[in-house]
């Protein structure tokens, strides 16, 4: 997932007094990929420069190496279907599953779930000046949800098994 840029959200102003968010005009940023393990509410992300293939490559080992034992399930993302992972997801099919989510369904992977909270959080209506500042934001709000996992599984992951 990608999140690279100040994003407009609904809010509420008093009359008269809706607040101006200014932009750069570039779509600069934390570019992050990650994984939920719904049973504990921990949270695996890496920063990377661009959101390809051999960056997914590289979550993947990084995941597997995290997580020694049990499955690991993969949603039907493009990127996951790329000729460079194929191989990969061959070579460790007894540990990592494609599942085929429905086109537009986020509501059914929980890591959507994250970055939405991440946006509503962190990037929503607020102006960072730089790129640095939009990584330390987001690096705090990870900060937090690895503190706070009873929180994670709580907003996350409950509803979900319902």
């Amino acid at each position: 997932m990608t999140r690279d840029y100040q994003a407009i959200g609904r809010t509420w102003f008093l009359k008269g007094k809706q607040r101006l968010i200014p932009t750069y005009g570039q779509h600069k940023g934390v570019k992050l990929i990650g994984k939920l393990h719904y049973e504990t509410g921990e949270i695996l992300c890496a920063e990377e420069e661009s959101y390809d293939a051999e960056a997914f490559l590289r979550f993947l080992h990084t995941v597997l190496a995290h997580y020694p034992a049990g499955r690991i399930v993969l949603d039907n993302a493009r990127i996951h279907h790329a000729k460079l992972i194929q191989p990969f997801l061959e070579q460790h099919k007894s540990r990592l599953q494609l599942v085929f989510l429905p086109p537009y369904s986020p509501q059914l992977n929980l890591m959507e779930g994250v970055w939405k909270w991440l946006e509503e959080m962190v990037i929503q209506n607020v102006f960072f000046g730089s790129v640095q500042k939009i990584v330390i934001a987001v690096r705090a709000f990870l900060r937090y949800a690895g503190d706070h996992p009873d929180e994670v599984i709580d907003r996350l992951c409950v509803s979900q098994l319902i």
